[in-house]
């Protein structure tokens, strides 16, 4: 089981999902954040000065799934976000050491999904 972290441009979501979906990955949650990357957050001119901007919105996908779902899904995450430019976003492959549904106390694999 691991648990895939992907933080993509916000504009990218449907996309994304679309992508998952035919894959048939359904199960995620999705967040809004904000965060920085290489590009530093947004370059702003003010009065003839450049201006570090704040943080940049972001989205956050969190998406558990089991070992034969891994390496589809983050094909479809990049294949949904990807647009050639610096700020698409990055992925995140973390061990998941125990999933248990709440409604049955199910655990494991099967309690994903």
């Amino acid at each position: 089981m691991k648990l895939i972290i992907a933080i993509i441009q916000p504009h990218k979501l449907e996309s994304v999902k679309r992508e998952l979906e035919a894959v048939e990955v359904n199960l995620m949650t999705v967040t809004n954040v904000l965060g920085q990357g290489r590009q530093k957050g947004v370059t702003e001119i003010y009065r003839g000065a450049k201006e570090a901007g704040g943080l940049l919105n972001k989205v956050r996908l969190d998406i558990a799934v089991n070992q034969d779902f891994v390496e589809p899904t983050i094909k479809a995450i990049i294949k949904g976000a990807h647009t050639g430019s610096v700020g698409d976003g990055k992925i995140f492959v973390v061990e998941l050491v125990e999933c248990i549904r709440i409604s049955n106390a199910e655990r494991g694999p099967k309690a994903i999904g």
